[in-house]
């Protein structure tokens, strides 16, 4: 029977509670049937996400990934999302199991591209890969334009309940993105959770992502996920501008996306990070110093990829 790691346990139970412990209380059993059922044995240690535990197996046909994420509506659309891009910048899916939340995967290596060091690469990498990834959504798939409304009414409201040091016009632009961008969205296939430790290194391919969402909107927007963890390596290095405006140079072009909407759905995705961290913490630093210092970040980032 699979063990289930400690702090993956424990977070499991802090985010979900009573519903989370029974889950884990089930999750060996689901595991031993699944390895049974798709003919796999255990091969190696046992890893674990934020949400999904991952299993190293064996199988006839070579190596593989058992992945078994939390029942949650976020991880619904995963598996679709890999049957569309049937490998192609993506680990290739070779069975799931919808009501376990669970799903064969190809196994990619352990080392993400957020351990290098040169920000070049990332964005050069990432921008490929998201050009690559922009397919027509599936149908089922949802459709980020349907959320504008949400969005705009999420950002009022945290703009109005929270104490924040943005200035007007940091919110403002975030607005006016989701007015004039959100509604407008195409039907391409997005991951959705596009940032650098979801990108990683393999045997097929160099690169391949993981742990998408599966949504259809605008290609732009995956970018604001990329930006900001890799930002973080700017803000250690005692600098900030140069290095960010340079990171959306070379993406874009390596995505063949436009520099300017790229910058503003960056730039919403960091004041709605600014406010998310305010109101619910994040999941690195749910409170204390590190919190603070996490907002504060975004709350630079955010007024410095604002245009005005």
């Amino acid at each position: 029977m699979v063990g289930i790691p400690g702090a993956f346990a424990r977070s499991t139970v802090e985010r979900e509670g009573e519903r989370g412990a029974k889950w884990l209380a089930e999750l060996p059993g689901i595991v031993d049937e699944l390895l049974d059922r798709w003919g796999c044995v255990q091969d190696g240690d046992v890893m674990h996400g934020g949400v999904g535990l991952i299993v190293p197996v064996l199988r006839r046909q070579g190596p593989a990934a058992l992945k078994v994420s939390f029942p949650h509506p976020g991880n619904v659309h995963e598996p679709d999302a890999f049957v569309a891009w049937n490998g192609g910048g993506a680990v290739q899916l070779y069975e799931r199991d919808d009501s376990q939340y669970a799903m064969l995967l190809e196994r990619a290596r352990p080392s993400t591209l957020a351990a290098s060091e040169d920000s070049d690469e990332v964005a050069t990498v990432a921008g490929q890969l998201n050009r690559r990834l922009a397919i027509t959504a599936p149908p089922a798939l949802p459709r980020l334009r349907d959320r504008a409304g949400e969005w705009e009414e999420q950002l009022l409201r945290d703009s109005t309940e929270l104490p924040h040091p943005l200035p007007s016009y940091v919110v403002d632009a975030a607005l006016a993105t989701v007015r004039e961008l959100g509604p407008i969205q195409p039907d391409t296939l997005l991951h959705g959770d596009f940032h650098a430790r979801n990108i990683l290194r393999a045997d097929r391919e160099p690169w391949l992502v993981v742990d998408p969402k599966g949504y259809a909107g605008d290609p732009a927007y995956d970018a604001g996920a990329l930006l900001k963890v890799s930002a973080l390596t700017f803000v250690e290095a005692g600098e900030l501008a140069r290095p960010v405006r340079r990171f959306l140079d070379i993406f874009t072009e390596a995505a063949d996306l436009d520099r300017e909407r790229t910058q503003r759905w960056s730039q919403l995705h960091l004041v709605e990070g600014a406010f998310w961290g305010r109101r619910h913490g994040f999941r690195v630093a749910p409170n204390g110093s590190e919190l603070d210092h996490f907002t504060s970040y975004a709350d630079t980032l955010a007024t410095l990829l604002t245009q005005h």
